[in-house]
């Protein structure tokens, strides 16, 4: 998939309920419910690179492999590709 970068936190959300992630390490039938979960209710960024077999893209194989959400400071990043476990990170920005 192309690398993509969406800015409007509308978009974000329902670009990520679209998305699943199977495979090793971390997975989630919808990504939006653990985004929502973990407390971005109101993204500002998606930056979303690579392509992973294991990631669905309404329900489709070969989704992106890595994605950055932002939400002020928050950043959940969630990374993974082929042969390799995916993981998801939160950090904080100063």
């Amino acid at each position: 998939m192309n690398a993509i970068t969406v800015q409007n936190p509308d978009e974000i959300l329902t670009l990520l309920a679209d998305v699943a992630l199977r495979g090793k390490g971390f997975t989630t039938e919808s990504l939006l419910d653990y985004v929502l979960e973990e407390g971005f209710t109101e993204p500002i960024f998606l930056n979303a690179t690579g392509e992973d077999p294991t990631a669905f893209y309404k329900g489709q194989p070969n989704a992106w492999a890595v994605y950055q959400v932002r939400e002020w400071k928050r950043v959940l990043t969630i990374s993974g590709g082929p042969g390799q476990e995916r993981r998801a990170r939160i950090t904080e920005t100063p």
